[in-house]
């Protein structure tokens, strides 16, 4: 198994991690098409989601590893993570990008690695903003000062997370959340035997989703909330897996989902990173290439290929028909024909 920083050397050689930060700059309207970027179609049925004259913005750039974006609606803007600088910035029409908060994800003295700052955001069901942490190891939410944070989940089983990456809320407020070793830096043991999907219950009940996956990444509800998606980042498991769940949030059954084994062999980089679920029940997922929109049957419609590793993506504007993705340095958009579901 390679390290954390094995990892990251590899992402930075890839191009994946810039090296150093670079000056943060905003696009003004109307913002520039994505010079990278480009819209593969591979079936008709893509039209219905995705317009044939489909343009991608580039709103800024100079990020070090953009991920984890939520739409905030009490803002009107965008919030997205930049892992290795332990920021969350924000995106707002008109204002361009700020940094909303520093730090993000780790708040102690000493880190010994290179992804310390918050991944994935969403908000929980009252609105309040919700963070995996990867530093601080443990899934927090923003207190009401706007800068401290209070912790929702830290240990399973009296055991540390490794760390937090990626989370989501259903409507009843059962969160459910992945816990890969990433953010774990080289000099810290990692205490759970295996890297977890897991259920935490309005009842404040933790259970084990899936232990069996080497890099659980990525996680997003169906639109019934019937089935779970879980990204996987492991190369030798190049694949979204779907769980099907019981009404009180244990797993029914498994399947591979998608697999993107050939895509991988093709040479495409990226692995099954963040993903977002429409209304429809289409799979919105980084992977190789940049964004897969997937049927709800699995069938691969298009991909939105964008030149450059990319992490994430989400649904956002009034009418939640807007995707915004988190594309390695920049920050990139596109309106769709479909809203999203859920946050």
């Amino acid at each position: 198994m390679k390290s954390p920083l094995t990892v990251l050397s590899s992402l930075v050689a890839a191009g994946a991690l810039t090296a150093a930060p670079a000056p943060i700059t905003s696009s003004s309207a109307p913002y520039p098409k994505d010079a990278k970027t480009t819209i593969e179609r591979l079936d008709p049925a893509l039209d219905a989601v995705l317009a044939a004259d489909a343009s991608v913005e580039n709103l800024g750039s100079g990020f070090r590893w953009s991920e984890g974006p939520v739409w905030d609606p009490a803002q009107g803007a965008l919030l997205f993570s930049d892992v290795p600088e332990n920021r969350v910035y924000r995106w707002k029409e008109g204002a361009g990008i700020t940094v909303f908060l520093e730090p993000s994800g780790f708040t102690g003295t000493e880190y010994n690695g290179r992804e310390r700052g918050s991944n994935g955001l969403t908000l929980d069901p009252q609105g309040r903003l919700t963070l995996c942490q990867h530093g601080d190891r443990r899934v927090a939410r923003l207190a009401a000062d706007g800068k401290s944070f209070e912790t929702i989940v830290d240990r399973v089983d009296g055991k540390r997370f490794s760390s937090p990456n990626d989370l989501c809320f259903d409507k009843a407020g059962n969160l459910f959340f992945t816990d890969p070793p990433y953010g774990l830096p080289s000099d810290t043991k990692q205490e759970t035997a295996f890297n977890g999907v897991y259920r935490l219950g309005t009842d404040g009940k933790l259970t084990v989703i899936a232990k069996e996956l080497s890099r659980p990444n990525g996680v997003a509800l169906s639109p019934d909330e019937k089935t779970l998606y879980v990204g996987s980042t492991e190369g030798k498991e190049p694949f979204v897996k779907a769980y099907t769940l019981n009404a009180d949030g244990t797993v029914a059954s498994s399947r591979i989902f998608f697999d993107g084994s050939a895509l991988m062999k093709s040479g495409r980089g990226g692995g099954f990173d963040g993903l977002r679920v429409d209304a429809q029940g289409n799979i919105w997922t980084s992977g190789p290439g940049g964004i897969l929109i997937v049927s709800p049957a699995g069938k691969h419609l298009g991909t939105i290929l964008t030149g450059r590793p990319t992490a994430n993506c989400a649904f956002g504007d009034a009418d939640h028909q807007t995707l915004y993705i988190t594309s390695n340095e920049s920050l990139l958009r596109v309106r769709t024909k479909v809203k999203g579901a859920g946050r």
